[in-house]
C-alpha cells in the first residue's frame, strides 16, 4: 500500500538522510529491515501536511508522524516500542523512494515499488557554518545556547573535518564527544554521541567551530579551532584574542615545579623510593588541575604510574616509555609557551596553547547508543595486581577508546578460594576474553577526553558479538590505511606527541611509542617470518601479492622496505601464547590474512608494527588472549638489517633510559667513559649537534649547571627520535 501525496512543502531534510545517517540516528538493524521492505515494495501510505508533517499509515494499522524541526527520536508512533522503532526509519526511506519515483517520468517505466531507497548523492560540498543565528535560535532552546556559551568560555579546542561526500558528512571532534551534521537543511539531524544524542550544547559549539574555521576545502585535513565565546564569525573570533595561559605566577610556579621534579628524577633515578617523590607529584598535579592543564596532569599521572610499575616489577613498565613521558612533559610546556607568543604577522597562534595543555577537557560524558569494535588487548601483571587494557574503535566517529580494568591479588586472597584466571575476569558482566575479541553495543558507556571509556553492567543495556572478518570494514583513514606507503606518509606528516591531545591508546601497549592503526590491503601475503632468539622477538614482513601467479618486478621483495609492513612482536611472560598465535596465523592456519591492527612507529623508511589483532578470512585472532600450540620458527637475527644511524640512535636512547633509571649521580667512571665514546660515535656519524648535547650533559652532571640538564636531555632524546625515524635503512 503506498501513496504519492508528497506535495509542497517538500521535506528536503528527509531526502538528505543517507543510510549511514539513518544508521547513526537509529540503528543498523532497523535500517536494513526497512531497506528490504522498500526493495520489496512494502511501502506505507504517506501524506504530507500543509505544515510539512509527514504521516505514514502501515498495513498493520501503525501510524507514524514526523513534523518539521523534529528528528527521528522525536517522531510519534503508535507501535508498542518504547523508543526508536523501524516505522520511523521506514517513513524516511519510503518518503525518499516516493520522491524519487515521482521525479521519474512515467514513460521511463520506473514504478514506485522499484525505486531505490537511497537518494542520489549531492555533488556540492557544504559546511555547517551556513546556518545563521536565526537557524540556531529556531533549533535550540535558549537554555542550550546559554550552556554552550558557558562551555565556550573555557575556549575548548575542536577539530573540524570538512564535507567529503554524502556518506562522509562534516564532523566536529570536541574534547568530550563528536558531532556529525547529516543534513544541510536542518540542524535537528545533527548527531552528537553524548547521552542526549542531539539538540545539545555540543552541537552549538561545533557550529561555532565551523564558523571560525572559515572556508574548508572538501576532503581537506582536520583543522583545529580554539572556540571563542559566543563567536559568530571568523572576524569576531579574531577580534577577541585568547589571553595567554602561560603567564601569571601560578603558571610559572607549575613550570618550575615540574622542572624540579624532572631534575630530581634524572639525578637520583626512577629507582629511588616512590615515597620520596609522592609529595612532589601530588603538589604539581594539584597545581595542574587548578590551572585546568588536563594533558599536563594526565602526563604526570602516567609518569607516576610508570614509577609505581617499576617498583612493583610490573610488566607494564618499559624504560623507553618512561623516557618518552619525561621528555613529553618538558616539551609540552615549552611548546605551549611558544604557542602563547603569536608569530609576527599573525593575530593568533596557528596551534592554540590551550590545545597543547588540554584546557577545558576535564570530566567525562555519558554516551548514547554506542558500537565499539575491538582492535586488541594488552594484559599486564605484577606482584600485587593484574589487569588489562582493551582497545576499541567507534566505526561511527572513528574515535579510538580504551577500557581499563585491574584486579588486586590481595582482594582475591581475602575472598578465599582460587582466583579466576585473567582471561575469565569479568568486565561489565562479560569475560575479558569475550570483550577483547568482540563488538560491544551498549547504552551505559561514559568516555573521558583522553579516550578512556567505561562500561557499567546493566541488564539488557550491553551486548557483545564476536569479531568477524568484516568487523573493520567501516573504519576509514587515518585510522585504517589501505597501503604501507600511505601509512608511512601519514606517520611522517603527523604532529609530534607533545602537541597533540593525549590519548590513552598511545600508552596502552607496553613499550609501544607509536600510533594505533589498522592496515588492510588486497592480497596480503607474508614475505618473511623468523624468530630472533637473542632479542626474543618474532619478526615478519607483510606485502601485497601480485595479481597473477607469475612473479614480476612489481611484487614485494624482502628488501623493498616502503612496500612492506614489518611486524615485531616481543615475547612477554604474561601472554605466553601471543607469539605462537601470530606465527600460526601468518602460516595460514586460519585462512588468508585480511587486516592487522597494532601500534606503529617509523624506523627510517620502514613502518614497524607491534601487532595486537589480525583478521583472516575465517576469524579474528586477538593475540594476547589466544592460547596456541607451539609453532616451529626459523632462527635469524635482525641486527644486520638495522642501518648504522638507526642503531646509533637506538644505542643513545638506551643510554638515556639507563641513566633515567639509575640516576646521573650514580654513574661510575666506566659508565662515563662509555658515554664519552658515544659522543665520538655521534660526531663521526655527522650528528654534530647531538654529540655536542651529549658532551654538554657530561660536563654539567657534576657542575653548577644542573638545572639545564632537563632541557639538554629532552632535546637529545627528541633528536635521537628524529634520527631513528628519518635515517634511511
Amino acid at each position: 500500500m503506498s501513496g504519492d501525496n508528497i506535495a509542497s512543502p517538500s521535506r528536503a531534510d528527509l531526502l538528505e538522510l543517507t543510510p549511514e545517517a539513518l544508521t547513526a540516528l537509529a540503528n543498523a538493524g532497523f535500517v536494513k529491515r526497512a531497506q528490504k521492505d522498500v526493495a520489496a515494495g512494502l511501502l506505507p501510505k504517506l501524506e504530507t501536511g500543509a505544515d510539512g508533517t509527514v504521516q505514514a499509515q502501515f498495513d498493520d494499522g501503525v501510524r507514524t508522524s514526523l513534523p518539521p524541526g523534529r528528528t527521528l527520536r522525536d517522531a510519534q508512533c503508535s507501535c508498542p516500542a518504547s523508543g526508536m522503532c523501524r516505522h520511523r526509519v521506514m517513513l524516511v526511506l519510503a518518503y525518499q523512494a516516493l520522491a524519487k519515483a515521482n521525479a521519474t517520468p512515467a514513460e521511463a517505466g520506473v514504478s514506485i515499488a522499484s525505486a531505490e531507497a537511497s537518494p542520489p548523492e549531492p555533488e556540492t560540498a557544504w559546511s555547517p557554518a551556513q546556518f545563521d543565528d536565526a537557524a540556531m535560535a529556531a533549533s535550540f532552546a535558549p537554555s542550550v545556547l546559554d550552556q554552550a556559551a558557558k562551555l565556550a568560555a573555557a575556549r575548548p579546542v575542536v577539530g573540524v573535518q570538512a564535507w567529503r561526500s554524502a556518506s562522509a558528512p562534516p564532523v566536529a571532534r570536541l574534547p568530550m564527544c563528536s558531532v556529525r551534521f547529516f543534513s544541510r537543511s536542518s540542524l535537528v539531524h545533527a548527531r552528537c554521541d553524548c547521552k542526549q544524542g542531539g539538540g545539545c550544547a555540543h552541537v552549538v559549539i561545533a557550529l561555532w567551530a565551523f564558523r571560525q574555521a572559515g572556508a574548508l576545502e572538501p576532503g581537506s585535513a582536520e583543522v583545529m579551532v580554539e572556540v571563542q565565546p559566543a563567536a559568530s564569525s571568523e572576524e569576531d573570533a579574531a577580534a577577541s584574542p585568547a589571553p595567554s595561559v602561560m603567564q601569571g605566577e601560578a603558571a610559572a610556579a607549575l613550570r618550575s615545579g615540574i622542572d624540579a621534579l624532572l631534575l630530581s628524577l634524572w639525578l637520583d633515578g626512577s629507582s629511588q623510593p616512590a615515597m620520596a617523590l609522592a609529595a612532589r607529584f601530588e603538589a604539581v598535579r594539584e597545581q595542574a588541575r587548578t590551572l585546568g592543564w588536563s594533558w599536563v596532569d594526565d602526563a604526570l599521572d602516567e609518569l607516576w604510574q610508570l614509577l609505581q610499575a617499576q617498583q612493583a616489577r610490573s610488566s607494564r613498565f618499559d624504560p623507553l616509555r618512561l623516557l618518552r613521558v619525561t621528555t613529553e612533559l618538558w616539551a609540552r610546556l615549552r611548546a605551549a609557551a611558544h604557542a602563547a607568543r603569536p608569530p609576527e604577522g599573525t593575530s593568533r597562534p596557528t596551534l592554540p596553547a590551550s590545545q597543547i595543555l588540554g584546557i577545558g577537557v576535564k570530566g567525562e560524558v555519558a554516551l548514547d547508543h554506542l558500537r565499539l569494535v575491538s582492535l586488541g588487548a594488552e594484559l599486564w601483571s605484577d606482584e600485587t595486581a593484574e589487569g588489562a587494557s582493551i582497545l576499541f574503535a567507534d566505526p561511527d566517529t572513528q574515535n579510538v577508546t580504551v577500557l581499563e580494568r585491574q584486579w588486586s591479588r590481595a582482594a582475591d586472597a581475602a575472598a578465599g578460594g582460587a582466583a579466576p584466571t585473567l582471561m575469565n575476569r569479568r568486565i561489565a558482566g562479560f569475560p575479558l576474553r569475550q570483550l577483547a575479541s568482540g563488538q560491544v553495543i551498549t547504552k551505559t558507556a561514559t568516555r573521558r577526553a583522553n579516550g578512556l571509556v567505561d562500561i557499567t553492567a546493566g541488564a539488557r543495556q550491553t551486548g557483545v558479538l564476536p569479531l568477524s572478518p568484516k568487523s573493520w570494514d567501516d573504519l576509514v583513514a587515518p585510522l585504517r590505511q589501505g597501503s604501507v606507503a600511505a601509512l608511512v606518509a601519514h606517520l611522517r606528516e603527523a604532529q609530534p606527541d607533545f602537541v597533540k591531545p593525549r590519548q590513552a591508546a598511545s600508552g596502552a601497549s607496553a613499550g609501544a611509542s607509536g600510533q594505533l592503526h589498522v592496515v588492510a590491503f588486497e592480497r596480503m601475503e607474508v614475505a618473511s617470518c623468523h624468530w630472533d632468539a637473542a632479542a626474543q622477538v618474532l619478526h615478519a614482513r607483510l606485502g601485497q601479492a601480485p595479481a597473477t601467479d607469475e612473479q614480476d618486478d612489481t611484487s614485494p621483495h624482502e628488501n623493498d622496505a616502503p612496500s612492506l609492513l614489518h611486524l615485531a612482536l616481543p615475547h612477554r611472560a604474561v601472554t605466553p601464547g601471543a607469539v605462537d598465535a601470530l606465527a600460526r596465523t601468518l602460516a595460514g592456519e586460519h585462512g588468508a590474512l585480511r587486516a592487522v591492527a597494532g601500534t606503529v612507529h617509523l624506523q627510517g623508511d620502514q613502518a614497524i608494527m607491534q601487532p595486537l589483532t589480525l583478521l583472516t578470512e575465517q576469524r579474528a585472532v586477538v593475540l594476547q588472549v589466544e592460547t596456541a600450540a607451539p609453532q616451529p620458527l626459523g632462527l635469524q637475527s635482525d641486527i644486520e638489517e638495522v642501518s648504522a644511524l638507526n642503531a646509533l640512535a637506538g644505542d643513545t636512547l638506551e643510554l638515556l633510559a639507563l641513566w633515567l633509571r639509575q640516576g646521573l649521580r650514580h654513574q661510575s667512571g666506566g659508565a662515563l667513559s662509555r658515554a664519552q665514546a658515544q659522543v665520538l660515535r655521534l660526531k663521526q656519524a655527522g650528528l654534530g649537534r647531538s654529540a655536542a648535547l651529549l658532551g654538554t650533559v657530561l660536563e654539567n652532571m657534576r657542575s653548577a649547571q644542573r638545572p639545564a640538564l632537563v632541557a639538554q636531555l629532552a632535546m637529545l632524546r627528541l633528536a635521537m627520535q628524529g634520527v631513528a625515524q628519518s635515517a634511511s635503512a
